[in-house]
């Protein structure tokens, strides 16, 4: 089932995005960071398991963001991920969203959904606030892409 993520539903999510963050395939989030966010984040869960997660932020004026795209290792290539972005893509577009873009290491699955690689000078400098202090920072290899709504 795919949802809203809940207060209960944090510590899961954090565990599945720093696996990944671990293996360097994403970024890490902290504790503090999700609780703030969490009305961001869809969930796809099944018995009480969170089984895939991802954030649609708002960045600025009509630009929005997808964060933190994560899905559990043995439930890959079942198209939980395309059902996550599919999930952020409309909610963009109900509130208003004109622009949305990604931060990646993998855009090969955001460019199936007709996204397409900027530069990340390109974006607002307020998306650059969260990067001054990522661990990365400023030798970020994370591929940049927008999508025209």
């Amino acid at each position: 089932m795919i949802r809203k993520a809940k207060i209960k539903d944090i510590k899961q999510i954090q565990a599945l995005i720093n696996g990944f963050a671990k293996k360097d395939l994403m970024l890490p989030r902290s504790l503090n960071e999700l609780y703030e966010n969490m009305r961001d984040f869809w969930i796809i869960e099944e018995k009480g398991k969170i089984l895939g997660c991802a954030a649609l932020h708002v960045s600025w004026d009509d630009l929005t963001e997808i964060k933190s795209l994560a899905v559990a290792k043995d439930q890959q290539k079942k198209g939980l991920g395309r059902k996550l972005i599919e999930s952020c893509l409309d909610e963009a577009r109900q509130i208003g969203a004109k622009k949305i873009f990604v931060l990646t290491y993998k855009p090969d699955l955001f460019k199936s959904f007709g996204f397409k690689k900027t530069t990340h000078n390109s974006l607002p400098h307020k998306v650059w606030a969260e990067c001054i202090n990522c661990c990365k920072f400023p030798d970020c290899q994370e591929i940049a892409l927008l999508k025209n709504l």
